[in-house]
């Protein structure tokens, strides 16, 4: 019997998958929000799929319905959802107008576009080439979904502040293509999958969580894009304290390995 055959009897488990095609649907439809020039609704839609794309995982292990074939169409979703969606979103918003000071520009703004749609790409592929192989405590490299909302808050805050996006086409530039670059870097993110929420924990976080609801309902896209900003740079002071770190270690080691060789010579 082929592979083929074996995957025609075993079929597709329905649950899971139907929370990744909700999640794919809702960033298609955020591409055509951004190309209809809705962009609340775009930023809106691309954070519908991030949530049904932190639950449809959830799911699958709750129910223990993993399969390959979900991790694959789970990957193509977040390309659509967290890679094209947010690149086109940004290009429509704001780096198009670069076109109107020079066609350099213009191509630029396209470009910045596509480096952070192929950093996506590039960044899922990664991942699952890496699946069981790595620390399941931190992400290598800025999770796309995460990436996404840090472009979709941007622009959903400035739309609440009444700011145009071809005002703010040299600010978009560098940020589309930074938060691209963070996508496929080395920096290790904290993934919170090692957390245990059957463990009892502290009133205090419940009062925290309630906070934090509340603050959703007032100001949604203030706390989404504050959050998700602070996650993006987390990573970047994470790596710089380890490095650090480590030098400070090495610098010690050297220096207790001088000190025991002054003392073998002395003696």
């Amino acid at each position: 019997m082929t592979k083929l055959d074996t995957a025609k009897k075993k079929g597709i488990y329905l649950l899971p998958n139907l929370f990744t095609t909700g999640a794919l649907f809702s960033g298609y439809y955020a591409i055509i929000s951004a190309i209809a020039e809705k962009y609340e609704m775009a930023c809106l839609s691309i954070f519908i799929a991030a949530l049904l794309d932190a639950l449809d995982g959830r799911v699958a292990r709750l129910t223990n319905t993993q399969s390959e074939f979900g991790e694959q169409y789970d990957s193509l979703s977040d390309l659509v959802s967290f890679g094209i969606a947010p690149s086109i979103l940004m290009f429509n918003w704001s780096l198009i107008y670069l076109g109107e000071i020079h066609p350099v520009l213009g191509k630029i703004g396209w470009l910045a576009a596509f480096i952070y749609a192929v950093s996506a790409a590039l960044r899922l592929a990664r991942f699952n080439t890496q699946i069981g192989t790595v620390d399941k405590a931190y992400f290598q490299g800025l999770p796309s979904p995460a990436a996404a909302a840090v472009l979709a808050s941007f622009v959903w805050v400035c739309l609440d502040l009444d700011l145009i996006g071809k005002d703010l086409r040299f600010v978009a530039l560098p940020l589309t293509i930074i938060v691209g670059l963070l996508l496929v870097s080395r920096l290790r993110y904290y993934s919170f999958k090692t957390i245990n929420f059957k463990e009892n924990v502290s009133f205090i976080w419940v009062l925290m969580l309630v906070l934090v609801f509340v603050l959703l309902t007032i100001k949604m896209q203030w706390v989404l894009f504050i959050t998700f900003t602070a996650y993006a740079i987390s990573g970047i002071v994470m790596t710089v304290h380890n490095v650090r770190k480590k030098r400070q270690s090495k610098r010690g080691k050297k220096s207790k390995d001088k000190d025991d060789q002054d003392i073998t010579t002395s003696d």
